[in-house]
């Protein structure tokens, strides 16, 4: 008779937790409620910032949350924050993005979502102290890593290429989309979020941060190509908060007369975004680079077609749910997303074929092959 094995004590790295408009503060949420659902047997201790500490609810008593004023990517992060895990004295412990303490040397894995600061720095990392320091911490936490989740094939390939990672560390485990994004049967809601945001025409939307390597210059440009060379009448409505950092995106569409065709959204709501994809004609991806795109998902989910970058995991995750073009060139975005506004065909298959793509992902799923990887080490 196989001897049971006994509970084991868990951390799990949630500073980030509600976070939701980012794809990892939806990726620690969903993990720790799927966790702690087939979960029975090993005891967690969840790490929170204190704005989240009081909103997330112990699901029951082998869970336990702690609160930490350690900041991602602080100094605090290094020096304070391995302290406070090693007082746990914890069996594994997960963290959820690439930032682990170098100092905190136990037992862990760790999730890598994407090395985009690797390709694309941003304005925040100018400093080369900054880019060392990312690219030290990096490369402390996968190697010190007794396994590491990546999100999708595409950054495990990262992974090995850039850090000379061997393949057998690394397990590939997708994400999902919420039941949240689905098609609408109550229309009125559609309408009256037309209304609210003065959306008049058909239009194609964009959500997301609005950072370099997003492409949304090069977005815009395709956009004027629309209007000029096709002649669509259809609008741009792009969604996120403006990013101070990027002042360049708004520059972009003043300079070439497209204020009246590009509706700035700002920050948009959980609750809201599934009413957003459902109006919207078309979803797009400029990205030069994505570690997942999840946001692909939850625009097919709710039967938006999506027009995407053919770059990094886009093609690997979207499938045939999507129509690719080359982001470097705004004249062949445009042209993509004149073929879908304008083939009926091609946007009917579209919508099929992302309703048939969804299939394959499941937060229930990462949750289960999450939980077997912790046994397993």
């Amino acid at each position: 008779m196989q001897k049971e094995s006994k509970p084991k004590t868990i951390g799990i790295d949630a500073r980030m937790f509600g976070y939701a408009q980012t794809g990892i503060g939806n990726y620690i949420r969903h993990l720790l409620e799927y966790i702690f659902k087939i979960d029975h047997v090993n005891n967690y201790v969840v790490f929170l910032m204190p704005e989240e500490f009081d909103n997330f609810q112990v699901p029951n008593e082998r869970v336990r949350k702690v609160m930490t004023t350690c900041k991602w990517y602080s100094w605090k992060e290094q020096l304070i924050f391995p302290f406070t895990l090693y007082k746990e004295n914890l069996d594994l412990m997960h963290f959820t993005h690439f930032n682990s303490p170098i100092l905190y040397g136990k037992k862990s894995i760790i999730t890598i979502h994407d090395v985009t600061p690797y390709f694309f720095p941003g304005h925040k990392m100018k400093s080369p102290l900054r880019r060392w320091s990312f690219r030290l911490v990096f490369y402390s936490s996968v190697k010190k890593a007794k396994k590491i989740i990546a999100v999708s094939q595409s950054t495990k390939n990262d992974i090995i290429k850039y850090f000379k990672i061997k393949p057998g560390k690394i397990q590939v485990i997708y994400e999902g989309a919420d039941e949240q994004f689905r098609i609408l049967e109550d229309r009125i809601i559609v309408d009256d979020l037309r209304r609210k945001y003065c959306l008049r025409k058909p239009f194609l939307f964009y959500t997301g941060v609005w950072r370099n390597h997003k492409n949304l210059v090069g977005l815009i440009k395709a956009f004027k190509i629309v209007k000029e060379k096709y002649h669509l009448d259809i609008d741009l409505v792009l969604g996120g908060k403006e990013d101070p950092y990027y002042p360049e995106v708004r520059e972009t569409w003043e300079k070439l007369g497209l204020q009246n065709d590009i509706i700035p959204v700002g920050f948009i709501d959980q609750t809201e975004l599934p009413v957003f994809y459902n109006a919207a004609d078309a979803f797009v991806i400029p990205s030069f680079y994505e570690g997942f795109g999840l946001i692909g998902l939850e625009a097919m989910s709710c039967g938006t077609p999506v027009i995407s970058s053919d770059r990094t995991s886009l093609p690997e995750i979207l499938g045939k749910g999507a129509i690719y073009f080359d982001p470097d060139r705004p004249e062949k975005i445009a042209k993509k997303i004149c073929l879908v506004f304008t083939d009926k065909n091609l946007y009917n298959e579209l919508k099929r074929n992302g309703f048939l793509q969804i299939k394959k992902y499941s937060w229930n799923e990462m949750g289960k092959e999450t939980l077997e990887l912790y046994k397993k080490i």
